[in-house]
């Protein structure tokens, strides 16, 4: 497995970490801690150069040259995908992409 570089832009970390923010505000603490855990993992495997998601469907994003991956089936990762390294660009809610 050929692993490229991954770095994740300011954005991205921040709206992950609102996430976590607000499951913490709900008194779960330790479940923030591994949703954290969880999205930085997945942003790990996408630096695996085997794997090649398609271009976002949400325009903006399209017209940057996004590429998308789910997480968790509710949250969408926005990254730009070159030969030697993965930017992670944003994190958001699925359901805010309209």
């Amino acid at each position: 497995m050929a692993q490229r570089k991954v770095s994740i832009l300011d954005k991205a970390a921040e709206e992950v970490a609102h996430v976590a923010y607000f499951i913490e505000s709900k008194g779960l603490p330790e479940t923030a801690k591994k949703f954290v855990n969880e999205a930085f993992s997945f942003f790990q495997k996408l630096g695996d150069s085997r794997m090649k998601h398609k271009p976002c469907s949400f325009t903006a994003w399209r017209e940057e040259g996004y590429r998308c991956a789910n997480f968790r089936k509710k949250y969408v990762v926005a990254y730009l995908d070159t030969e030697k390294e993965i930017i992670i660009c944003d994190f958001t809610l699925q359901k805010l992409l309209t």
